[in-house]
């Protein structure tokens, strides 16, 4: 159970979540033919599907959309994040978040078998240069974003290599370009522009005035718009959410930020404008409480092995453990 927390929660570091939990599903069915049918271990591996994508996604400034769109408005803001630089403060918050998943799933899915045999039969399949040639691009790609603040090369730019280098040696075509999952790409997008748009209206000038954001508490702040983030992603894309929030969020954490707030010295404390924002894109990965909630999660609760109250309970747990655990993590314990 571990190993496939560990394993999953890596490939959606760099992966899309819906497309991993597809992938381990079908790895995850020779494990579960060998499992008795009463054995409640089963619920608790299917259950590691959607956990460890949503909490993995979350190592890494491309896990998921809402990373992408914290990013982007960090940078607007003048608080850019390096890829390095996020995944040296998040993957230590994701570690920790897996093996507390571990513990609730091993606690509330107890397996009766303690041992498992599996015979898997080797790949005849030889590695063609194909293969070699994605191993070497994406090991680059991945090398030159954690080195960014050496060859300061932006991390915008290093993405381009993979496309470059794969669409030229034909690795990369029409196909591949049908099976990108562009409605997710226009939400982030719509998001950017909503941005664009407070800022340029001068809306956002009018937001911060209109609600005296500056005198607030900030700690409550924090609070309800984490909240309100955790609670909109059960319910609807978490992309869609950060994308509707964040733009909103980033205004009212530079008029925080404003030395003339009278609550600025306590935002500052707190971290300031990179914790909040960063902050919300946590709770909106953290919403895992129902089969509506994300992909992996309709992927998981259509194997028919998992009840929806059981991924409800775990889902709370979990975010709940994740909401206040964050939020130590990212303004007291590891700031950014």
């Amino acid at each position: 159970l571990l190993g496939f927390l560990v394993v999953i929660s890596i490939f959606s570091m760099f992966m899309s979540n819906t497309a991993t939990a597809a992938m381990f599903l079908g790895f995850l069915a020779p494990v579960l033919a060998v499992l008795p049918k009463d054995d409640r271990g089963v619920v608790g591996l299917t259950l590691a599907i959607p956990v460890a994508g949503n909490v993995g996604g979350m190592g890494t400034p491309i896990g998921t959309p809402p990373n992408a769109t914290a990013v982007r408005f960090l940078a607007d803001a003048g608080a850019d994040v390096s890829f390095g630089e996020w995944a040296l403060h998040m993957m230590p918050y994701v570690i920790i978040m897996i093996i507390f998943a571990w513990l609730i799933l091993i606690a509330f899915f107890p397996f009766k078998s303690k041992e498992i045999k599996i015979e898997i039969p080797k790949s005849t399949r030889k590695k063609d240069w194909k293969t070699v040639t994605v191993w070497i691009v994406f090991g680059l790609t991945i090398l030159l974003w954690v080195t960014e603040q050496l060859h300061h090369i932006n991390s915008n730019v290093v993405a381009l290599i993979p496309l470059a280098v794969l669409t030229t040696l034909g690795i990369f075509g029409k196909e591949e370009i049908k099976e990108i999952n562009w409605s997710v790409l226009w939400l982030v997008a719509g998001g950017f522009a909503l941005g664009t748009a407070l800022q340029g209206t001068g809306l956002a000038k009018t937001l911060i005035e209109a609600i005296p954001f500056g005198s607030m508490s900030v700690v409550l702040v924090f609070i309800v718009s984490g909240l309100i983030c955790y609670f909109l992603s059960n319910f609807i894309s978490n992309s869609a959410t950060a994308a509707l929030l964040i733009p909103i969020l980033i205004v009212v954490a530079e008029g925080m930020a404003d030395p003339a707030a009278t609550n600025n010295a306590a935002f500052m404390a707190l971290g300031g404008t990179k914790p909040m924002i960063i902050f919300i894109a946590v709770c909106a990965s953290l919403a895992m409480c129902f089969p509506v909630s994300t992909p992996p999660n309709a992927i998981a609760s259509s194997t028919g092995l998992v009840e929806t109250k059981d991924m409800a309970k775990v889902g709370i747990i979990i975010g709940v453990f994740g909401f206040i655990f964050g939020f130590f993590w990212l303004t007291k314990i590891f700031p950014f």
